[in-house]
C-alpha cells in the first residue's frame, strides 16, 4: 500500500468506493491489509448507486467495518436528501456512522452560501435524528473554507487532500477522524484506480465509533 509518511500516531488503512471501481473482490482487500470502507449509496434526492447493496454487503461478509455515504447536493431539498439516504442505507450494529460527502462539485453558483450551510445542517440533523448515530462530515479544506461558516467542529471530520505529508484542517476542526489520501491507489481485488484513506486511531479506537444497537 502507498500511504504517508507515518506520524508515529496509529492509523488504520481503509478505502472508499462506488460504482466507478465496478465489481469488487472484497476477500481480497482485507487480505491486502485494509480495514475498513466506505460505500457511496446516495447522491441527491433519487440517485441509488447501482452497486451499493453489492458492495455493502460484499464488504461486511469479508470483514470489514463498512460505511455508507451520501452525495450532497445543494440544489436539492435536504430533507428528501435525507429520506433517499435513510430508505436505501439499512444501519446494523458495527456499522460505522454515516456520511455526508459535501464539496464544490455538489453545489452550483445559483445557491447562496448561508443556504448550503443550512442545507448541509438539515440533512445531519435529520440523519442523526433517525439513526441515533453523530454523521461524518467529508470535505476538502478550501472548498469548506469558502462557506465561512465554524458550525459544524462537532461532526468527525473526513478530510480530502492529496500529495502532503499531512492535511490542512478547514475552519472549525482541530483534528481529523479520516484521511482521504490519494485518488488514485492500486488495491488487490479492485480493477481501476481507488481512493485509499486513513483512520486517525486503532482498529479498536475505529470500532468504538460503530453503531452500538
Amino acid at each position: 500500500m502507498t500511504e504517508p509518511t507515518a506520524t508515529g500516531a496509529t492509523q488504520t488503512p481503509g478505502l472508499d468506493v462506488s460504482h466507478f471501481q465496478e465489481t469488487i473482490d472484497w476477500p481480497q482487500v482485507v487480505q491486502a491489509g485494509y480495514a475498513f470502507a466506505f460505500i457511496k449509496a446516495t447522491d441527491g434526492i433519487t440517485y441509488v448507486d447501482p452497486l451499493f447493496a453489492t458492495n455493502w454487503e460484499g464488504a461486511k461478509s469479508a470483514g470489514l467495518l463498512r460505511g455508507a455515504y451520501h452525495f450532497f447536493e445543494a440544489d436539492d431539498d435536504p430533507q428528501q436528501q435525507a429520506e433517499n439516504f435513510l430508505n436505501t442505507v439499512a444501519l446494523e450494529p458495527g456499522d460505522l456512522p454515516p456520511v455526508l460527502d459535501v464539496e464544490s462539485s455538489s453545489t452550483s453558483s445559483e445557491v447562496p452560501t448561508a443556504t448550503v450551510v443550512e442545507r448541509v445542517a438539515a440533512w445531519l440533523q435529520a440523519v442523526e435524528q433517525a439513526t441515533g448515530c453523530t454523521p461524518i462530515l467529508y470535505t476538502d479544506a478550501s472548498y469548506w473554507n469558502s462557506l465561512a461558516t465554524g458550525q459544524f467542529s462537532g461532526y468527525p471530520l473526513w478530510i480530502a487532500e492529496y500529495g502532503v505529508a499531512s492535511p490542512t484542517l478547514p475552519k472549525g476542526w482541530t483534528s481529523w477522524a479520516f484521511w482521504q489520501f490519494t485518488e488514485s491507489g492500486t488495491v488487490p481485488g479492485i480493477a481501476t484506480a481507488v481512493d485509499l484513506d486513513l483512520f486517525q486511531g486503532s482498529l479498536q479506537d475505529l470500532q468504538r465509533l460503530t453503531r452500538t444497537t
